[in-house]
């Protein structure tokens, strides 16, 4: 059967990213790493890193092959967290030697975009009590990292 397999690429070795991801997401582990055995244009032979890894339960593929593009945020991977001890540890880890931005929003220091946001966030923006979804958002909007306990609040 055919699968879909995000494939990130790396200006630097994409181990040292894959191992980072992988100690700090649950249900995560590299499958296997390999290096290219020929010259490519991103490297000599043995220069460029190829890793298959799982995330979270998510396939994802790696490539160490030099600069060429940079990330942003038209693609980004979202974590929602069951809790805020979630969240407040993963913004911490993923963040760390990156930037934090406004709605729950993180660039690691590898130049991946992230948003940690809680379940319960998306739950309370669907209520068909429009108002109440209202102040969830506008609360959402004035935060860094997310507060589920003041988007309660907001939620009323």
């Amino acid at each position: 059967m055919n699968r879909l397999m995000p494939c990130l690429w790396f200006a630097g070795t994409a181990r040292e990213v894959v191992d980072f991801y992988a100690s700090v997401l649950p249900a995560s582990a590299i499958d296997f790493a390999t290096a290219l055995p020929v010259d490519t244009p991103s490297g000599p032979a043995d220069s460029v890193d190829v890793i298959a890894f799982t995330l979270m339960g998510q396939n994802f593929m790696a490539i160490g092959g030099g600069a060429h593009e940079s990330f942003n945020h038209s693609v980004s991977f979202m974590i929602e967290c069951e809790n805020q001890a979630d969240i407040d540890r993963l913004w911490t880890a993923l963040g760390e030697g990156g930037q934090y931005e406004r709605c729950g929003w993180l660039k690691d220091r590898f130049g991946i975009y992230w948003q940690i946001t809680p379940k319960i966030m998306f739950e309370m923006m669907r209520n068909p009590d429009r108002e109440r979804a209202k102040r969830v958002v506008a609360a959402m909007l004035h935060m860094t990292k997310l507060d589920i306990e003041a988007l309660q609040i907001a939620y009323g």
